[in-house]
């Protein structure tokens, strides 16, 4: 058995699957496309999450398209965080080109053309379904660890929770928690200290510097109702197809905190709500992260555990998550090590320190006796990747150069009519298009604010009239008291002039009767 042939034999072996898989691709040995060397990937396999990544330009948004094509095609939805806003031609059919015709005659696959059902959400005031959550379902914890607080400030939000769930004030957007920061600071400060111990002006003071940077990246418009619920994201469309979601974000790549808080607080709802689905034949959810180092190079410690953690566990809910980046190593290592599809595109090496990296990258994949896998990561084309993933019984897969199969919807973006057009479609553009304000802890502690002023203003009123009353009493008394002596004074003098007038009559009196 010559190379070529052990070689053939070993892929085949290595992605054989007896339940349904999606092709990526065909194999390469030596720079050649081999037909019928199919590289396959397991459905009940895709809930172990992955990885896509690859220098500018290799092909990782065709690569994402295609597996969500796919995706869509086995009845699973998928989301896709589209930063550079380069992945809504999915909507429409492709074209027939000869390029590709030729590229999927070489690993002997056929091509056709189609287009997929598509939903476009918006976290900005970009046209689309608006993506809300409340302040609330974020909870204390989760909170505290977008806002990088510590462990004191930690226990001083945890304690803004508490009062408004005792309360029953709802938490809804940020000016209802700015709002329950600045009462407890003054106007609540003694019920706070009663109830709940006394809490540090200097710590909400930190707390709420921290609430204006996230409002200043555009929070305001993710906090609030009508929340996002998650069941519209596993919709099905009338042919059986998965609906793509895909969440433009095009105008907060100058906004990772924004972008952090929307994908932790997606997960951690997904994950919450989402049954159990131990060991199924396919997953209910597929997440693609693009530009997933926007999350990492800004998040704080608390936050990669958080998101650590999350990956580790929702994939028994059947969500799988797959972070899409240039370089590997822009996911931390404790992600990294859940990644079990690995999407290797070309890396360039114009430095020490990328030739460096790619060391290291090339460190992170199974040996092969096939591929000095250094020098293929540099070598490879556009539209070419090294792959590896986990087969059925959760073994790895050998190692293998694929060329990558080619998208069958249009790979380019839609112009604003047709975004327009899939807009007026929707069935969520109008569900979530109203903004809700009802009634929450501003408007409530607004109301009870007045009334304690009120109180405050009725109390100091009643003392001001009591001391009036006071000083009028003394005004009367001191008055009657001067009446008093100035009549005593008067009845002294007309009793004095009396004596006097009846001494001088009676000496008279005693004169003229001698």
């Amino acid at each position: 058995m010559n190379r070529k042939e052990d070689f053939i034999k070993h892929i085949t072996a290595g992605y054989t699957s007896k339940g349904e898989s999606i092709i990526l691709g065909g194999a390469i040995l030596d720079g050649e496309a081999i037909a019928d060397a199919y590289v396959k990937i397991p459905l009940k396999t895709l809930n172990r999450h992955g990885l896509i990544a690859g220098a500018t330009g290799t092909g990782k948004t065709k690569t994402i398209q295609v597996l969500s094509e796919q995706l869509s095609s086995f009845g699973i939805p998928v989301l896709m965080m589209d930063i550079k806003g380069d992945f809504s031609g999915i909507a429409k059919e492709g074209e027939e080109k000869s390029f590709i015709t030729e590229r999927h005659a070489k690993i002997n696959l056929p091509y056709s053309i189609a287009k997929f059902p598509v939903e476009l959400l918006t976290l900005s005031e970009q046209n689309g379904v608006r993506l809300r959550a409340t302040v609330s379902e974020f909870g204390p914890v989760l909170f505290s660890r977008i806002l990088d607080l510590n462990d004191t400030q930690a226990g001083v939000m945890s304690v803004i929770f508490k009062y408004c769930d005792d309360n029953k004030m709802p938490l809804l957007d940020l000016k209802d928690i700015k709002k329950v920061i600045n009462f407890i600071t003054e106007e609540g400060k003694d019920e706070i200290t009663k109830n709940y111990g006394r809490i540090s002006t200097s710590t909400t003071g930190i707390i709420l510097r921290k609430i204006i940077e996230l409002e200043q990246q555009g929070a305001e418009l993710f906090f609030g109702e009508m929340s996002f619920d998650i069941d519209d994201l596993m919709r099905i469309d009338e042919n059986g197809k998965g609906y793509i979601n895909i969440i433009r974000l095009t105008d907060i790549q100058d906004k990772p905190k924004l972008f952090s808080t929307f994908m932790l607080s997606l997960l951690a709802e997904i994950y919450q709500q989402m049954p159990e689905k131990g060991d199924s034949e396919q997953p209910e959810l597929v997440i693609f992260i693009d530009e997933a180092h926007l999350i990492f190079n800004e998040a704080s410690k608390a936050l990669l555990d958080q998101i650590e953690m999350i990956v580790k566990l929702i994939r028994s809910k059947g969500i799988g998550i797959y972070f899409v980046t240039q370089n590997p190593m822009d996911v931390p290592s404790g992600v990294l090590a859940q990644l079990g599809l690995k999407i290797q595109h070309a890396l360039r090496a114009f430095t020490a320190k990328d030739r460096q990296s790619i060391k290291l990258t090339a460190d992170n994949y199974p040996t092969s006796d096939y591929y000095n896998t250094s020098e293929v990561l540099t070598s490879l084309g556009i539209g070419e990747a090294l792959v590896t993933a986990l087969s059925e019984k959760g073994i790895p897969t050998p190692l293998v150069a694929t060329m990558m199969r080619a998208p069958m919807s249009r790979m380019d973006v839609l112009s604003e009519s047709e975004i327009q057009n899939i807009n007026n479609n929707s069935r969520l553009v109008k569900k979530y298009s109203e903004l809700i304000d009802r009634e929450s802890a501003y408007e409530m502690l607004n109301k009870k604010i007045t009334v304690i002023e009120n109180a405050t203003a009725a109390e100091a009123q009643k003392e001001a009239d009591e001391k009036a009353e006071q000083k009028a009493t003394k005004t009367r008394a001191t008055k009657s008291s001067n009446t008093t002596s100035a009549v005593s004074k008067s009845v002294i003098k007309v009793l004095t002039s009396a004596t006097f007038i009846r001494g001088v009559f009676g000496v008279l009196t005693k004169i003229f009767k001698k």
